[in-house]
């Protein structure tokens, strides 16, 4: 008996950014959260896969003032970011909410 090949589920980015931010958000300004709790909260079964896509996302919204990238409880320049980092939701994002962050389905496989 060959053995099924194990089927991939196609993710969008939006929903990756809209996962960080949501998790962002619901830590709020003195909480941080790893990225590989977003890539788990979006694909629990295979969450290695999406952890590099998620640590790209994420820089895309530090540049774009959504989020920080913290090292060391720092915060870091996104192309400089390496190693262990956690993520944080900004001020300018909670105060202005440059978009509406809608909630994310969890997906069990």
């Amino acid at each position: 008996m060959a053995k099924e090949a194990k089927k991939k589920r196609r993710i969008s980015d939006e929903t990756v950014r809209e996962t960080i931010l949501q998790l962002c958000a619901a830590a709020g300004l003195d909480g941080a959260v790893r990225p590989e709790d977003a890539a788990m909260e979006i694909y629990p079964t295979d969450w290695q896969s999406l952890l590099k896509r998620v640590r790209l996302l994420a820089g895309q919204l530090a540049d774009a003032g959504e989020i920080e990238i913290l090292r060391k409880g720092e915060p870091v320049d996104p192309q400089e970011a390496k190693g262990v980092v956690r993520l944080r939701i900004t001020a300018a994002f909670l105060d202005g909410a440059p978009r509406q962050v809608r909630p994310v389905e969890r997906r069990e496989e």
